[in-house]
């Protein structure tokens, strides 16, 4: 029976196939490299598997390999575990978590006390996952970082997930990233949002959304609880940007904003500088992949210098900015204190540029895991490089070696914490 709020109930879950092949079959049908399944240890372990046989359900050893992990921790007497079955691994054989496999995990994790963390991006799950993940959000009152990321999910998934945060107090970070909910769909987490008082990071980038910064914009004005938003790829113009700082105006809570590869331009950049004037909450602005120019670039510097003492990080990243813009934004760090992180690479570097930015790192100004480049010289001449650092460089991707959650390449999550791992 679905308890999603007063909105009319689904039909029921999205049809699901046929019984699969005998359990024999099913056994051979994904096991870990040498061949055999992991041996059954551990509560949840057990209770998956016995679940996928009650229903005949199709086994998925990835799965059982990464609740056999949790249940060693929970062994351990640890708590506030997140249960990670990304379907991106570059270090084991992964069998992609579908739908139905969504469907027995929920059924597991509906009561599990000691899981808080769910992270099931780049898989399969589909809308007939998104039945199941709206299911648990209603059920799971632990809960409070699902990551859906690239799985599939359209318009009538992303509808029902909305919905069933009209009523979840405990959710506080959820990644639809990817899903191509449309605008459709992003008009019920704008509709959420303006009830929903417990969520505090959202990322609705690369849904397929267009031009939604009117709905945001009145979601602003009304949450006072949202601490992060993802609007990368909205097809935000000039006219858009305008709508949400006449939200930010009125907004107290929001510390990071993402319009990352969107169409603002110069234009745009008059309204951002004016808001953030008087704007004493957003910490973290990534700007990356616009066309903001020489002049956009002048009116951002103008205001950090003379009025803005809140904001820590700015990302400019490929906006056709040359160098006396680029110029503009160094000299507003020797005078703005609070400034920490700038991220200039993929726009045009004149000498004067590079002498610029190498001057605020030897004087220390500009600390090295604080920006993408870094200076060298050749034959008296100073030039910059790129180097691996970022707001978000390990968002969609996974490095395979090394730590995922670098501090340098994930500033944006380190300067805008929302408890533990979030």
């Amino acid at each position: 029976m679905w308890d999603g709020g007063s909105e009319a109930a689904p039909a029921g879950p999205p049809p699901l196939p046929p019984a699969p092949a005998p359990a024999a079959t099913r056994a051979r049908s994904w096991a870990p490299a040498g061949g055999s399944a992991p041996e059954i240890i551990g509560h949840l372990q057990e209770n998956y598997y016995n679940l996928c046989v009650e229903k005949s359900q199709k086994i998925n050893y990835f799965i059982l390999h990464k609740l056999q992990e949790v249940d060693k921790e929970i062994e351990k007497g640890l708590e506030g575990l997140t249960l990670n079955i990304a379907g991106n691994s570059c270090l084991m054989p992964v069998e992609r978590v579908t739908g139905e496999d969504f469907w027995i995990l929920s059924r597991i994790l509906k009561k599990n006390l000691y899981i808080n963390g769910l992270d099931v991006r780049y898989n399969l799950i589909s809308d007939v996952g998104a039945y199941y993940a709206a299911r648990l959000l209603q059920k799971q009152h632990k809960l409070i970082y699902l990551n859906l990321m690239f799985n599939d999910i359209g318009p009538e998934g992303g509808e029902l997930i909305a919905k069933a945060l009209h009523k979840n107090t405990t959710l506080k970070y959820l990644r639809m990233t990817g899903n191509k909910i449309e605008n459709k769909g992003g008009m019920f987490f704008a509709a959420m949002l303006q009830i929903n008082s417990s969520l505090e990071k959202l990322d609705l980038g690369d849904c397929d959304l267009e031009e939604s910064t009117v709905h945001l914009g009145h979601m602003l004005k009304e949450n006072q609880c949202l601490v992060e938003l993802h609007m990368c790829k909205h097809n935000i113009k000039n006219c858009g940007i305008k709508q949400l700082c006449d939200a930010l105006y009125l907004n107290g809570s929001l510390r990071y904003l993402d319009v990352s590869c969107n169409k603002i331009t110069r234009d745009g950049m008059v309204y951002l500088a004016d808001v953030l004037k008087t704007n004493t909450t957003l910490e973290v602005l990534d700007l990356s992949f616009n066309r903001i120019e020489n002049a956009g670039a002048k009116y951002l510097s103008e205001t950090l210098a003379s009025h803005n003492r809140s904001l820590k990080a700015l990302s400019v990243v490929s906006n056709n900015i040359e160098g006396e813009g680029l110029v503009a934004l160094s000299q507003s760090m020797k005078i703005n204190p609070t400034l920490s992180n700038v991220y200039i690479w993929g726009n045009k570097f004149d000498e004067a540029t590079c002498v610029a930015y190498s001057e605020l790192m030897q004087m220390g100004r500009l600390k090295p895991d604080n920006t993408d480049v870094e200076a060298f010289v050749v034959d008296g001449h100073v030039y910059l490089a790129e180097v691996s650092n970022g707001l978000k460089k390990h968002y969609y991707w996974r490095p395979t070696y090394g730590a995922a959650c670098r501090h340098s390449a994930n500033a944006g999550f380190t300067l805008v914490p929302v408890g533990g791992h979030l």
